[in-house]
């Protein structure tokens, strides 16, 4: 197999900044309104952990899978067989080695779901920062 870029599909309305490596061994799709933020690697393939089953380069190849209006932060690595629920923030730095469902914040090495994504969120953009003082309502 060689990672050609055949096997990547992206919504409409997607960001993409700088250095985005894709190991696209394998289906990788990135759904409608995704920002990926700079040095972002997303790669379906993997290889064994013994050393015995490496000797002639094999390796492992899962999807993965970002739905729509997903956040990725910078210096991000999601791993093969992934699925990134909708409307999800993956903080900066993680490694994404499980799912991450709809609706969630998560981060860390490795990633893990931190909180829901709720309507606080709608008035505080970030920590204690009213969208509305922003906006001079």
């Amino acid at each position: 197999m060689v990672a050609v870029g055949k096997t990547v599909t992206l919504g409409d309305n997607v960001y993409i900044n700088s250095n985005l490596t894709l190991v696209d061994d394998y289906k990788i799709t990135i759904g409608n309104g995704v920002l990926i933020a700079p040095n972002v690697v997303i790669t379906t393939t993997g290889h064994p952990v013994h050393h015995s089953l490496r000797t002639h380069g094999e390796m492992y190849s899962f999807e993965v899978t970002i739905k729509d209006n997903v956040w990725i932060g910078s210096n991000v690595v999601i791993c093969p067989g992934v699925t990134i629920g909708e409307n999800s923030v993956i903080g900066a730095g993680s490694i994404v080695l499980r799912d991450v469902p709809a609706n969630y914040v998560a981060a860390g090495n490795p990633c893990r779901v931190l909180r829901e994504i709720t309507d606080r969120d709608l008035e505080y953009y970030y920590k204690d920062l009213r969208v509305a003082d922003q906006l001079d309502l």
